[in-house]
């Protein structure tokens, strides 16, 4: 068992929080309240347990960054001395939204949102990994008719070790899991996302990731 804190409590933090939970961590969601009332009626389980941010931070093991990629920079970067020595695995994509409201151009072109993170969290090792597709696949990735791809970056080899060990807990199969290298190939792998929106505007909210196929 694993103690976890996922800051975010909206769509992908519940989702991560109750499949890891259901895994048999202990998990604490971080919303903008001790008890954030948008995740219980978005269906957090009864096993999961909320805090503020800073909290569920300060008591976890492993920290997953859920929280809007805009605004990941500024919010994390003031929980530094929380994140301190701990794995921070981020799955949030930075991006300026569009005039209807989906992702929009990147927020760090020629970088990255987890680049960003690690400079700013020397002493937490940042793993980048599930901002390639929908939240839904994030938990179940069987669900799709072709083998999902989760893309993994990170400086710390350990740390990528152990965040390959949750992934295997959320349902993907070693072969669907693509470690990239280092935390600079996050680039890589944010810069995905501008395929997204053209996708979600052609078919809506059907499942899909962008998966490598071989």
């Amino acid at each position: 068992m694993t103690t976890i804190g996922i800051l975010g409590a909206g769509r992908v933090g519940t989702h991560l929080a109750n499949k890891l939970s259901a895994a048999g961590h202990q998990v604490t969601l971080g919303g903008r309240t001790p008890v954030d009332t948008a995740a219980r009626a978005a269906g957090a389980a009864p096993t999961v347990a909320f805090a503020d941010q800073p909290t569920a931070a300060r008591g976890a093991d492993i920290v997953i960054n859920a929280t809007p990629g805009d605004t990941s920079l500024e919010r994390l970067t003031g929980l530094r001395a929380e994140l301190s020595g701990k794995i921070l695995v981020d799955v949030s994509n930075a991006t300026r939204d569009a005039e209807d409201g989906l992702p929009g151009d990147l927020c760090y072109p020629g970088g990255s949102l987890a680049e960003h993170l690690q400079a700013a969290l020397p002493d937490t090792r940042v793993v980048k990994t599930l901002n390639t597709m929908l939240f839904m696949v994030m938990t179940a990735p069987e669900i799709l008719a072709t083998p999902p791809t989760a893309y993994v970056s990170g400086d710390d080899e350990d740390a990528k070790k152990t965040v390959t060990g949750l992934l295997a807990d959320l349902g993907w199969r070693p072969a669907w899991i693509e470690d990239l290298g280092g935390i600079r190939t996050a680039r890589a792998a944010e810069a995905m996302i501008l395929v997204v929106p053209h996708v979600l505007r052609r078919n809506g909210f059907t499942p899909f990731a962008v998966s490598l196929a071989r």
